[in-house]
């Protein structure tokens, strides 16, 4: 039993889950039953190998797949050479390698002890290249009718049976690794009509035997599981191994619609029943905090001023001057003069907004499009696909949400606007990605991106993603500036000294924390399904915190701002977006933090590899949670200083 008992898959799974504790039966939109008669061929494909939690330390050892016909594992290829599968975008760039295999499967007829080659000899340089990935805990990933090749498992708190994709490359006995060398392939399948079959389930039993011997082509004399089958290392020393495989069919009750379900296992709920409601408790308090400022607060202070505000103009029309009590005024009001006074490097935070609306676009669509199950769990990669596409479309909002944003903010370099905000942060990412991908190429394994692939991408980008966002610009900067309700003062006002945690550091610290809690739990099942090569397909909880993160991020920036305008500090445009934006600090400590627990690797480059791809993730969630705290915070701002009586 290992110690991670989510579904493993080398491809990200899309689908519709409903919040209730097990997944209940559905059919996924889009996905043609294929049909077989008795005797048809049924064909088998092979895809990369992943790392997994090994036996020796429930941990991750590396990050690297590879390809499934690398020459040092030595599998079986089809006599005329393997074909590769086309794959979506998406499925390539998360190393998704589909090909042809030599396995022979025909619906409904059972066969014992098949050769799938000739005997293959391992040198102890492959020997050696093997026994380390069995260490390393690698797993085999098959395809049969676009459902992935299990492994039975249970789940240790209810004992519950499942179906985990991948089994596994070999297993230790004792010390010393053991190659799995025979296949016993179990397959579901269900009589949808008369004479018409369709496969609703693959489980793969593997075991190591080393007397087994090939007769000829697709026969062979199977040995016995008790002498296991171990590569011998050592200068000149050889081993030859024979693969062989046996195909059992077993008729099922289980329908097509819904032959997903023993693949879909949650794994325990209740922990995301908690983090819902725990989430929750925190979002309520916050508004309630806010909704006690805006309408309490808020509108005693408005009404006290405005009363002042005629006090004093009644008292300056009769005396000509300005009494003490108006002079003894303090507090946000004060500050009417400077409050839309242009912040600091306006263009890079313009440009910074209109990404991240582009971001807040692109995830929430793609989650409310799995949400509704219209991505399919047999089509692979979709999901990666579907967020690429969105992200390149809704490059036009990125490109008028930037463009209104620095128009706001009385810039004048609208020719650089137009430039950075279809090529910075891209481009920025993009060069991390393609530098990462070198040590991913360097080490020889499959999830390297082809040349060609990251080709069609940068022309993708200029081609739908650039052109959008130029013309997102120029129809922003044509709309009427977004007035400001009160006026700018020509001279700066002086800023009084603030401390505690209205500083910039701890303010950050207090409010990044909250909008981290609603979606932590979550965060680490996605972690699991990226770095594990799990299935992760729990929308529906991921629907629920995304909305409690928006009102969180909000929440707190505006709570922040409020007490910075209290301060008579300005300042509140950079100081949203890095308040709200600071909960980026606290996922990148939970990458390190998960990185401690469940990560052990040995190879500098795959640390490196991790790190980057963390930087990557937490830089992305600082640009999309600070620009849902600005907006909250200008949309707060300005509400407020439309209510005021200022002259």
């Amino acid at each position: 039993m290992r110690r991670h008992d989510i579904p493993r898959s080398s491809a990200i799974l899309t689908s519709l889950l409903a919040l209730t504790p097990s997944a209940a039966g559905f059919y996924f939109p889009g996905v043609a039953p294929t049909s077989y008669k008795a005797g048809d061929n049924v064909p088998l494909f092979v895809n990369h190998l992943t790392p997994a939690d090994s036996q020796s330390d429930p941990k991750l050892r590396s990050v690297f797949s590879f390809d499934y016909y690398h020459p040092q594992f030595h599998f079986c290829k089809p006599d005329d050479g393997p074909r590769e599968i086309r794959e979506s975008l998406g499925s390539i760039l998360f190393g998704d390698r589909i090909q042809t295999s030599p396995f022979e499967l025909k619906m409904a007829t059972n066969e014992s002890c098949k050769s799938a080659c000739r005997e293959q000899t391992f040198t102890d340089r492959d020997a050696m290249f093997v026994n380390s990935r069995i260490y390393q805990g690698y797993d085999l990933n098959w395809l049969v009718d676009g459902l992935p090749a299990a492994q039975l498992l249970k789940d240790p708190d209810s004992d519950q049976p499942f179906y985990s994709p991948g089994f596994a490359l070999g297993h230790l006995d004792g010390e010393s690794p053991v190659l799995n060398n025979h296949y016993d392939i179990v397959i579901d399948y269900h009589e949808a009509s008369k004479d018409n079959f369709r496969v609703v389930g693959v489980l793969v039993d593997p075991f190591s035997m080393r007397d087994s011997k090939f007769l000829d082509v697709g026969k062979a004399e199977c040995g016995s599981a008790s002498n296991p089958v171990i590569l011998e290392e050592g200068e000149g020393k050889s081993t030859v191994v024979t693969y062989t495989y046996s195909v059992y069919w077993i008729k099922s009750d289980t329908p097509f619609a819904t032959r997903w379900d023993k693949y879909l296992h949650v794994y325990d709920p209740k922990i995301h029943w908690f983090s819902l409601v725990n989430s929750a408790v925190i979002v309520t308090f916050l508004i309630g905090m806010v909704s006690t400022i805006l309408i309490k607060t808020l509108r005693k202070d408005i009404a006290r001023y405005n009363r002042l505000e005629q006090f004093a103009l009644e008292d300056f029309g009769a005396n000509g001057s300005m009494e003490d009590g108006v002079q003894e005024d303090s507090g946000w009001k004060l500050v009417h003069g400077d409050v839309f006074r242009s912040p600091k490097n306006p263009l890079f935070l313009s440009v910074m907004l209109g990404n991240g609306a582009q971001l807040f676009m692109m995830t929430g669509l793609t989650i409310a499009f799995a949400l509704l199950g219209f991505l399919s769990p047999s089509s692979r990669g979709s999901l990666s696909t579907v967020i690429i596409i969105f992200y390149m479309l809704f490059g036009f909002i990125g490109g008028y949400v930037s463009s209104r944003v620095y128009k706001f903010f009385g810039g004048e370099k609208w020719k650089l606007c137009f430039f950075y905000t279809p090529v910075a942060l891209p481009g920025l990412i993009f060069a991390v990605f393609f530098l990462l991908n070198l040590f991913v190429w360097g080490r020889g394994a499959s999830g390297a991106v082809p040349f060609t692939t990251m080709l069609v991408l940068v022309i993708i980008w200029f081609i739908i993603s650039v052109p959008l966002s130029l013309a997102g610009s120029w129809i922003g900067f044509k709309q009427p500036i977004i007035e400001a309700p009160t006026r700018t003062n020509q001279i700066p006002r002086q800023i009084p000294p603030s401390g505690g945690y209205l500083r910039p550091l701890p303010s950050m610290a207090l409010a990044g924390v909250l909008p981290f809690g609603a979606i932590f739990v979550e965060l680490y099942f996605i972690m699991n399904s990226i770095w594990f090569s799990k299935v992760y397909y729990m929308f529906g909880f991921l629907f629920i915190c995304y909305g409690l993160m928006i009102m969180t991020s909000a929440a707190v920036t505006v709570l922040m701002i409020y007490f910075l305008l209290l301060a008579e500090n300005y300042h509140w445009q950079w100081r949203s977006f890095c308040t709200a934006g600071a909960s980026a600090f606290y996922v990148f400590a939970s990458a390190l933090l998960y990185w401690m627990k469940d990560l052990s690797f040995g190879s500098w480059t795959s640390g490196v590899l991790y790190l980057g791809y963390s930087v990557l993730l937490s830089l992305l969630f600082f640009v999309l949670t600070g620009t849902i705290g600005f907006f909250a915070s200008w949309l707060f701002v300005i509400k407020i200083y439309r209510s005021i009586k200022v002259d």
